[in-house]
Formats: C-alpha cells, sequence, structure tokens
C-alpha cells in the first residue's frame, strides 16, 4: 500500500505508520510505501494525520507504447473491485515523456475498464467524478505504471469538523505534520497567536487528547468496496483512543471574522471547553502561560505588500524577544524577506510546501536577553 503525503512530511508518516503496526515501510518522494492487512488499511485512514490518501495497488507494469496502457489496464481483474451498478472515477498523476497528457491516461484507463466489464458481463459500469463508489489512480512515472484503488476517497485532509475558512486557510494535513515536526504531543501549554480559522489549534488538541483524525468524517472510499468488513472497521472506530490532556490551548487572531470562524470550527470538533481563542493584535499579546510552545503560520500573500510583510515580521520577532523568554518558537512562511525581518536565528529550518508555495518551518528557542559566549581560557603552558 502507498500512503501520499506533502514533500516533507514523509518521515513523520513513516513513524505514524510504524506506531500504527505496518511493515516493510519506505519512505519515497511525497509518499510512504508500507504493508498491512485490511486492518491495517483501515486504521491508516482512520489515525494517520499526515496522510493525503492511501492507495492499494491492483496492477503494476511498464508501458513504451501508449496502446499498451489500454491493454495491461484490460487485464485487472476490475469485476473483483467493482460491482455492476456501482460507479467509478479515475484521477491520474503522469509525468511521461511518452503520455504527455494526463486526460488521455485517464481516458484510456476508462476505456479500458468499461471494456473489461463489457466483455465479462455484456454491461459498461457508469462513470461519476463528483462522487463515484470507487475512485481509481493512474501513477505513470516515465513509463512505469501502477493502477490503484484509492481507499480514502475524499482526501483525508478533509477532516469533517470545518464550518468556515479564512482568506489562506492551512491544510488540516500539513497543519498536523508541523505540529508532529516540531516534537510536540501535549507535553507543554500551545499557542497560536496569528490562528485564522483555528486550524492548528484543533489539530494540535486532536494530537493532545489522542482524537483520531477520521472520526469527524462521514465516510471512506473503503466502505463502498466489495470487500467491506463493517464489524471489522465499527470495532476500530470504537476503541478507545483518547488520553488525558490538562495543559492549555490558546489561540488569538486580529481578525474579529477569523476568531468568529475559528470559533465555529471547534465547537463543531467538540474542542470548545479546551480551546479558548480571543481577538488580538499580536503586539499586543502577553503570554498566557509560562515555558510553552508557539506554532504559526503568519501572513504572506499577496493581498499583503512586501513592506507590510516586513513590518508584521519585526513585529512578531520583536513580541518573541521581549515577552516569550523560555518559549519555543515555530514559524511557517513562504516569505523570504518576512522571516529575515524577525530578527533571531532559527535552530531548525525545514522546508515544506503550503500547497504551490515553498515555505520555511523555523524553529526558535527564545532566551532572556543575549545569549552568553562562551569564554575559552588560554591554556597555559
Amino acid at each position: 500500500m502507498v500512503a501520499k503525503t506533502f514533500a516533507g512530511l514523509e518521515k513523520v508518516l513513516a513513524d505514524e505508520l510504524t506506531a500504527l503496526g505496518a511493515e516493510s515501510i519506505s519512505v519515497e518522494r511525497r509518499a510512504v510505501s508500507f504493508w498491512g492487512d485490511q486492518e491495517t488499511l483501515y486504521k491508516a485512514n482512520f489515525l494517520l494525520r499526515t496522510a493525503l490518501r492511501v492507495l492499494k495497488p491492483v496492477a503494476e507494469f511498464d508501458v513504451s507504447k501508449k496502446e499498451q496502457l489500454y491493454n495491461y489496464a484490460k487485464k485487472v481483474p476490475w469485476t473483483d473491485y467493482l460491482a455492476l451498478g456501482k460507479t467509478f472515477a479515475i484521477d491520474s498523476t503522469v509525468q511521461s515523456e511518452t503520455f504527455v497528457n494526463t486526460m488521455y491516461a485517464s481516458l484510456k484507463v476508462k476505456d479500458a475498464i468499461a471494456d473489461h466489464f463489457r466483455e465479462a458481463t455484456g454491461k459498461r459500469p457508469s462513470v461519476n467524478t463528483s462522487d463515484p463508489d470507487i475512485r481509481i489512480n493512474v501513477h505513470l512515472m516515465d513509463n512505469h505504471c501502477i493502477l490503484s484503488l484509492d481507499s480514502s476517497g475524499e482526501s483525508l485532509h478533509k477532516r469533517g469538523y470545518r464550518l468556515g475558512q479564512g482568506d489562506a486557510p492551512l491544510n488540516e494535513v500539513l497543519a498536523a505534520g508541523m505540529i508532529l515536526l516540531s516534537g510536540w504531543h501535549g507535553e507543554k501549554d500551545f499557542l497560536d497567536p496569528m490562528c485564522g480559522s483555528g486550524t492548528l489549534l484543533i489539530e494540535a488538541a486532536m494530537i493532545a487528547k489522542g482524537i483520531a483524525p477520521g472520526l469527524y468524517r462521514k465516510s471512506f472510499g473503503f466502505e463502498r468496496w466489495p470487500d467491506f468488513n463493517e464489524n471489522l472497521f465499527a470495532d476500530i472506530y470504537n476503541r478507545e483512543y483518547e488520553n488525558d490532556f490538562n495543559g492549555k490551548i490558546v489561540g488569538s487572531d486580529i481578525s474579529v471574522k477569523n476568531v468568529s470562524i475559528a470559533k465555529a470550527n471547534i465547537k463543531n470538533a467538540g474542542l470548545s471547553k479546551l480551546i479558548e481563542v480571543t481577538v488580538l493584535d499580536i503586539r499586543k499579546l502577553d503570554p498566557p502561560f509560562e515555558n510553552g510552545i508557539i506554532i504559526t503560520n503568519p501572513p504572506y500573500g499577496e493581498r499583503i505588500k512586501p513592506n507590510s510583510i516586513e513590518d508584521l515580521y519585526t513585529e512578531i520577532g520583536n513580541v518573541f524577544k521581549r515577552k516569550f523568554a523560555g518559549y519555543e518558537a515555530w514559524v511557517l512562511s513562504g516569505s523570504v524577506d518576512g522571516l529575515k525581518s524577525i530578527g533571531l536565528k532559527p535552530s531548525r529550518k525545514i522546508e515544506l510546501f503550503n500547497g504551490a508555495i515553498p515555505c520555511s518551518f523555523r524553529c526558535y528557542n527564545l532566551f532572556q536577553g543575549p545569549r552568553k559566549k562562551l569564554l575559552i581560557k588560554k591554556r597555559i603552558n
């Protein structure tokens, strides 16, 4: 099987799969391959925080000519995976000189599946691109093709708790990945002073409490498969995952609208008692607790002028330096000039992507005043 993720989160995803009990784990580019049984597949969809999709390969072959894709795809026993009367859709990822058109690859596989059914049963299944019963993934890299069943259905970042979002919402999988990359699992109090619609706050609360990320979803793709084991999934769903967390999770934002949206999302997730959110300009922010962790995603989009970005980040750095000694602060940003304006030396830098935007995720260990220089005495012989 293969779990897809964002660039930079592969190692975190591999660690999650190890904790899940998966075997033969191998880190790839924006993905992690692994072995497991049906229970592993269900648990991967229900419990993984940094996976976008979980794919189950059903065929793998090399193609040097366009017609070979149709011929090989037609040989797959599709009637084992898709029942008559059910619908399907094709998602394709293509990086190949032979197949320069992604739509062409999707069309050839669609025709192969339809013709396989017509020859086997006399009937063809229907295509439904908006809400298919079975979603099939075509991955064509150079001349190597893998056909997989998408066990997730909708992307796993769609947790199900979000009622609204701000102008630049943070993807839930990226938010969870940021928190896990920081090493935080609830050991310290948590602060996001530019919380937007509250994604980092909610994902932090779910991590701290051990709440399964799939808990709020209405369905998964594997529930429509012919071999779906309802009793097994019910057992996985109803297991006890939650644990105690007595710390604080606090967020704020200068936008009244964003805070209103965040509160609605937090309430929908059932986390209002755990998360505190207020309207506040970061320049007026005071520490809500001692020695906590800050993880935040400040603005860096086109809606803010470059000079304003630099001024904002300068203010962020000043607030960190003046008020938050003893904290650990993590900042994700796609603004190079903005990050320079913080005026602090990061202890760690991790390259990530927020959508198509290259970003740097930086850790700042905040000390009281300037760090003391080590004095090295000359050795006297």
